[in-house]
């Protein structure tokens, strides 16, 4: 026997019966972007709605735009930059000398010595 709980008619994901008498679909147009691969991707906006410039391509994840002798770059990678290298943005080497003074004076007093 059912439990009473339970949504007679209808199951998990299902859309309405009739969904011409809810409402009307908004104007549609579609926009075509190509990537650096030639891979074309096809994609459906609101007619009042503004392209975007870039599209990613579901195929290999590369930014694809609307003309298709002239696709985007590739992304250029950054390396793989260390805590070091952000440090070493910011300061100086004087900086950096005079902060590991400044640190080892007060570890230096804290232990009692001169």
């Amino acid at each position: 026997m059912a439990s009473s709980s339970v949504i007679r008619g209808s199951r998990i994901g299902a859309s309405p019966a009739r969904p011409t008498e809810r409402a009307e679909p908004a104007p549609r147009r579609q926009t075509t972007y190509w990537c650096a691969n030639a891979h074309a991707v096809d994609v459906r906006l609101a007619a009042d709605a503004a392209a975007p410039e870039t599209w990613e391509c579901p195929r290999c994840g590369l930014p694809a735009g609307q003309d298709r002798h002239n696709p985007p770059a590739r992304p250029r990678s950054e390396p793989y930059k260390s805590h070091l290298a952000y440090v070493k943005e910011r300061r100086s080497e004087a900086d950096g000398e005079a902060i590991l003074a400044e640190a080892l004076a007060a570890l230096r007093a804290r232990r009692g010595e001169s």
